[in-house]
C-alpha cells in the first residue's frame, strides 16, 4: 500500500516532539520540587547575607528583596522583641524565634543547614501543621533574626509550573503539526514531481523537465533528471539515426573505393605515357632506327627526360602519402622567411633566366614566422615553380609579404589566364589539371598543389588562390607572433 512521504515526515516529526515534551514534563514532574526547594533555600541565606552586612538593620533593598521572593521575616533585639516585621503578626514570628532558640520546636525540625551564624532548617508549625523553609540565627550585634516561607507556595509554583507546561506543550504540538505539513508540503512537492517525471521516462516520453528549481539536493536530482532525460532522448535520437549514420558510411566507403579507383587510373595514366615513350624509344635504339648520334642522343634524352618525370612523380605522391598519413609531425622553428624566398628565387634563377620572367620580390627587412622551414620551403618552391610554368608573354611574377595581427601572408602572383571558377576547389585535389596538355609540357602530375595544402593542414594554416584580371595568385599563411 503506498504511503504519502509527506505523512510520514508529519507523524516522525509530531512523534519526535512528543516523546521530548513527555520526557521533559517527567523530568519537571520529578524534580521541580528539589529545584525550587534549592533555590529557596539560596534565597533564605542571601536574605541573611544581606541583613548581616547592614547591621541588622533593614533598608529598602532588603525590604524589596523579600517582597520579591515572597518572603517573611523578623528582626529582635537581644531579647527576642520584635524590631522590624513584614508580617502580619511579628509577635507570630518572633515567638517561633523563640522556640527555635531554646529547641523547642526541634522535634519539628530538619536541619538543612548549620553554621556558627545561623541555621537553614526545615519545619512544621506544630500549630497550623503547614511546613515552612526557615532560617535563623544571631547577627553581629547580638540581635536575632528569622525568614521563613511556607514549603506550601513552593508545591504550589511548581504545580502551576507543570499545568503551564502542559498546555504550552499541547499547544506547541498543534501548531508545530500545522507548520510541519505546510513545511513538508513544499518539500515533498519537488518529489512528487519527480514521481511523474521518473513516471512519464519509463513510457519513454523524455520531453518532460523538471521546473521546481532549487539549491538543494533534490534540486540538483532535478537537475541531474533534466540532464538524464536530455541524454536518454539524445540516445533514442542517435538510435533512430543508426541507420542513416549506417547509410552513410557505405556511401563514404564506396567514395572510398571510388576514389582509390580513381588514384590507381590516375597513376596508370600519368605512367603509361613515360612508360611508352620510354619503351618505343629504348627499343629505336636496340633496333638502330637511326645509326646518326645525333638522333641517339636525341632518344636517350627522351628517355631520361620521362624517366626524371617518372622519378618526380614517385616522390611526389611518397611525399604526399607520408603528409596525409600523419605519421611525420610538424618541427615548429622561428625562421626568416624573407631569406627562404630568396633562396628559393636563386634557385630557380636558371629557369626564371630561361624564360625571361621578370620577378618581383621588395622585401628586404627580416620577417621571422613560425613553421618548419624544409616544408616551408616546398611550398614556396611549388608556388613559384607553378608560376613559372604558367605566366603569360607579359612575364611578371610577384611576391609579396603582408604581415597582420601576428600573421603573415604570403602571395605569388602570375600573370596569365584566370583558372575556371568551377575548378578554383579541385586544384586542391591530387591529380586534378587544369590544362592537361600545358601541364604535360613541363612535366607537371598535379601532385604540387595537394602537397601544398597537406603542409598547410599540418601546420594548421591556410592556402588558397584568387583569380584576378590580369592573372592568378596563390597565398599561404604563416604565424609570426611568439606567444603561445
Amino acid at each position: 500500500m503506498k504511503t504519502s512521504i509527506r505523512k510520514k515526515v508529519t507523524l516522525s516529526f509530531v512523534a519526535v516532539m512528543v516523546v521530548c515534551l513527555v520526557v521533559i514534563g517527567l523530568v519537571e514532574a520529578l524534580y521541580t520540587d528539589d529545584v525550587y526547594d534549592s533555590n529557596k533555600q539560596k534565597v533564605l541565606v542571601e536574605s541573611w547575607n544581606m541583613i548581616d552586612q547592614s547591621g541588622g538593620k533593614p533598608d529598602d533593598t532588603f525590604r524589596k528583596y523579600c517582597q520579591v521572593n515572597a518572603l517573611t521575616y523578623s528582626v529582635t533585639d537581644v531579647n527576642l522583641v520584635s524590631k522590624e516585621s513584614n508580617a502580619d503578626n511579628g509577635k507570630e514570628m518572633a515567638r517561633r524565634l523563640f522556640g527555635n532558640v531554646l529547641g523547642m520546636e526541634d522535634d519539628k525540625t530538619n536541619i538543612i543547614e548549620q553554621t556558627d551564624s545561623y541555621r537553614l532548617i526545615r519545619i512544621q508549625d506544630r500549630f497550623s501543621e503547614m511546613e515552612y523553609l526557615e532560617l535563623w540565627g544571631r547577627l553581629n550585634d547580638g540581635c536575632y533574626y528569622i525568614v521563613s516561607t511556607p514549603m506550601q507556595s513552593i508545591a504550589e509554583a511548581a504545580r502551576i509550573s507543570l499545568h503551564f507546561y502542559f498546555y504550552i506543550g499541547l499547544a506547541a504540538v498543534l501548531i508545530s503539526t500545522i507548520v510541519i505539513m505546510l513545511i513538508t508540503c513544499k518539500l515533498v512537492k519537488p518529489v512528487q514531481e519527480l514521481t511523474a517525471l521518473s513516471q512519464k521516462m519509463a513510457d519513454l516520453d523524455f520531453g518532460t523537465r523538471y521546473t521546481s528549481g532549487g539549491t538543494d539536493e533534490i534540486g540538483e536530482l532535478g537537475k541531474n533528471f533534466n540532464v538524464m532525460s536530455d541524454k536518454l532522448q539524445q540516445a533514442v535520437g542517435e538510435l533512430k539515426s543508426a541507420n542513416v549514420r549506417l547509410e552513410k558510411d557505405i556511401a563514404e566507403k564506396e567514395e572510398i573505393d571510388k576514389k582509390r579507383q580513381e588514384f590507381i587510373g590516375n597513376v596508370s595514366h600519368e605512367l603509361k605515357t613515360p612508360i611508352a615513350l620510354i619503351q618505343g624509344y629504348a627499343e629505336g635504339l636496340k633496333e638502330n632506327v637511326n645509326d646518326d648520334p645525333e638522333s641517339r642522343d636525341f632518344y636517350c634524352d627522351v628517355i631520361i627526360d620521362e624517366a626524371t618525370k617518372m622519378n618526380k612523380m614517385v616522390r611526389q605522391l611518397l611525399t604526399l602519402n607520408h603528409l596525409e598519413s600523419g605519421a611525420d609531425m610538424v618541427t615548429m622553428e622561428r625562421f626568416d622567411l624573407t631569406e627562404l624566398i630568396r633562396g628559393v628565387l636563386q634557385h630557380e634563377q636558371l629557369e626564371i633566366n630561361n624564360r625571361e620572367v621578370n620577378v618581383i620580390f621588395d622585401v628586404t627587412e627580416p620577417i621571422y614566422v613560425w613553421g618548419e622551414e624544409f616544408k616551408i620551403e616546398e611550398v614556396v618552391t611549388n608556388y613559384v615553380t607553378n608560376a613559372l610554368h604558367h605566366v603569360d608573354e607579359r612575364k611578371i611574377v610577384e611576391i609579396k609579404c603582408e604581415e597582420k595581427d601576428g600573421i603573415v601572408t604570403t602571395t605569388v602572383f602570375n600573370t596569365g589566364k584566370p583558372i575556371p571558377q568551377d575548378s578554383l576547389d579541385r586544384i586542391w585535389e591530387k591529380f586534378y589539371k587544369v590544362d592537361k596538355a600545358h601541364t604535360r609540357a613541363y612535366g607537371g602530375s598535379g601532385i604540387g598543389l595537394s602537397i601544398v595544402h597537406a603542409i598547410m593542414d599540418q601546420h594548421q594554416q591556410t592556402c588558397s588562390v584568387q583569380n584576378y584580371e590580369d592573372g592568378v595568385a596563390f597565398s599561404f599563411t604563416l604565424e609570426s607572433k611568439t606567444g603561445l
